[in-house]
């Protein structure tokens, strides 16, 4: 079939980039996500990355083909500003064209989160902005290339404002040898059926995914549904900020207002118009059957209405780093619970939510600068209709996506000790199929210079939802206690955090959200949780 072979070409990609890559962040965690566009920019095919990522895809590649609309062979086109149809700014989308002669067919695009993009604070995330100029580099869709070749004066430029230049220009090297693979994979089907077989066989494959689709939404309960999500807070006095959610369900056809959100506010959780239309398209897609075609086909029945100037939709120039994690979980949140009623069936609980903490030091071997991010003690994803939530899976924007590394390799590279990572009891929400665990993370600082840390997250005041029943999962709580001083409760949204040689780091995450009444849980199954010490 096209599709698979399709597919197997965006799977590659993803094998060459996270093989090539020189950050932590891709060629270990795996932040970053491949797809493939027509020349209408409307998403043909993807791998299992990051689903967020993708969402937005079709967004940056429109505004690439509005600023260039008549690529040539060989060229590639940079954009990461939320506000050019970027979801964040440490999102780097390269895009390569697929021409059949001198005609645009096909988009090949990587899209991978950077180690560092610039602004007021390393590691691509600063709590403290209050406007998108202290979040980073800004990039509209610019051509990087000229006559064919990599102007390496725009690569100059772009590495000279990011603290790690080896790190990114690595990295956006395997980036743009991704996308040329797929440009290669591609011209090999077009050499050989032809421009007018492959784009016939794109209509096909849209169309039979709009079909399944719509099949399995007929299936539903009509009606009007509401949920609400909530957002901890924004770093700037913010509490409690809510995203909701009013789903009409009719026949094949479902829409999500999104309009009743509060207003944008000053901090970084804030969405891009392209993170929130990718969230709820997320929520949709979580929703369907696990094989039907994640194509653009099988989002025709979802219509998204949003008002601008909310939390979900931010106008310029608000900042909105954080919002691939958040708001987007509580976006897919709010979705979902209003849908649990229309479809209880297919609905799940809550995801654990992303609480991350960037440190900046000294290697004392090599005397290099690094920037290591958190990647280790994921939180538990939510459970199911089906079955128990999976421990230690990650949040729901990423749906398992985001791998963390060998903790042998993590402390090799960087000057960290891993004293205890295992699955974080007491943490799942309860229901007739629990939540997955959160994880129990000591990690000690061997460095003999401080270091500087900062945090980006949410959940430590709300945890993951419970659906049909269930309960929430436990929130997030991390620690940190300086040699010879006394432990303290890290804030989800802080800079400048000094961290002295021997510090050390006590990180609980949060569990995932229940599914059902837990009165109706297997008493063998709660047995077997207490006898590995989850409970």
């Amino acid at each position: 079939m096209l599709q698979n072979r399709l597919i197997a070409i965006v799977e590659e990609m993803g094998e060459a980039m996270l093989r090539t890559a020189y950050s932590q962040i891709l060629n270990s965690s795996r932040d970053f996500s491949i797809a493939l566009m027509d020349a209408k920019c409307r998403l043909v095919a993807q791998a299992d990355h990051i689903p967020v990522h993708v969402g937005a895809m079709p967004w940056a590649a429109k505004a690439v083909a509005e600023a260039f609309p008549q690529p040539a062979k060989g060229e590639v086109f940079l954009l990461n500003d939320p506000y050019y149809g970027g979801s964040h700014l440490p999102d780097l989308t390269a895009f390569v064209p697929i021409l059949a002669g001198s005609k645009l067919v096909f988009w090949s695009v990587v899209r991978a989160h950077q180690s560092d993009i610039g602004g007021a604070t390393h590691g691509a995330y600063n709590p403290s902005a209050f406007e998108i100029w202290q979040e980073g580099v800004r990039i509209p869709p610019i051509r990087l290339t000229e006559q064919g070749q990599i102007r390496e004066d725009l690569v100059a430029m772009l590495a000279a404002n990011v603290r790690h230049a080896r790190d990114f220009r690595g990295d956006l090297m395997a980036m743009i040898g991704a996308a040329r693979l797929g440009e290669h994979r591609v011209g090999a089907i077009l050499d050989q059926l032809g421009e007018d077989v492959l784009t016939g066989s794109v209509e096909v494959m849209l169309d039979a995914a709009e079909r399944h689709a719509r099949d399995i939404v007929a299936g539903w309960t009509d009606g009007v549904f509401e949920g609400e999500a909530l957002l901890d807070d924004d770093g700037h006095g913010a509490t409690d900020i809510a995203i909701r959610a009013r789903v009409m369900k009719r026949g094949s056809e479902v829409e999500v207002d999104l309009s009743g959100s509060d207003p944008q506010v000053r901090g970084f959780v804030n969405s891009s118009h392209a993170n929130m239309l990718s969230a709820a398209a997320m929520a949709f897609a979580f929703l369907l059957d696990p094989d039907v075609a994640r194509n653009e086909g099988a989002f025709r029945p979802l219509t998204v209405v949003a008002k601008p100037g909310t939390v979900v939709w931010a106008e310029p120039p608000a900042p909105v780093t954080l919002c691939t994690s958040h708001c987007s979980n509580e976006i897919i949140e709010a979705i979902i619970v209003a849908l649990s009623a229309c479809c209880p069936e297919r609905a799940m609980g809550g995801w654990g939510r992303r609480f991350r903490i960037a440190i900046e030091g000294t290697h004392p071997q090599s005397g290099r600068r690094f920037i290591w991010h958190l990647f280790h003690a994921r939180p538990g994803g939510g459970a199911s209709p089906c079955g128990d939530g999976w421990n230690a899976a990650g949040e729901w924007h990423t749906a398992g996506g985001i791998k963390f590394g060998s903790v042998e390799v993590t402390e090799s590279r960087f000057p960290l000790l891993f004293e205890r990572h295992e699955f974080r009891a007491g943490s799942a929400g309860d229901g007739q199929y629990r939540g997955g665990t959160g994880s129990d993370l000591v990690l000690r600082l061997e460095t003999t210079q401080p270091a500087l840390a900062n945090t980006a997250g949410d959940g430590a005041r709300h945890g993951a939802r419970g659906i049909c029943g269930g309960t929430d999962g436990a929130p997030h709580l991390y620690t940190m206690e300086a040699v010879g001083g006394s432990p303290r409760v890290l804030r989800t949204k802080e800079t400048g955090i000094a961290m002295p040689a021997g510090t050390v780091l006590h990180v609980l995450s949060g569990g995932g959200g229940g599914w059902g009444d837990p009165a109706r849980r297997d008493p063998e199954s709660r047995a077997a949780d207490a006898a590995e010490g989850l409970l």
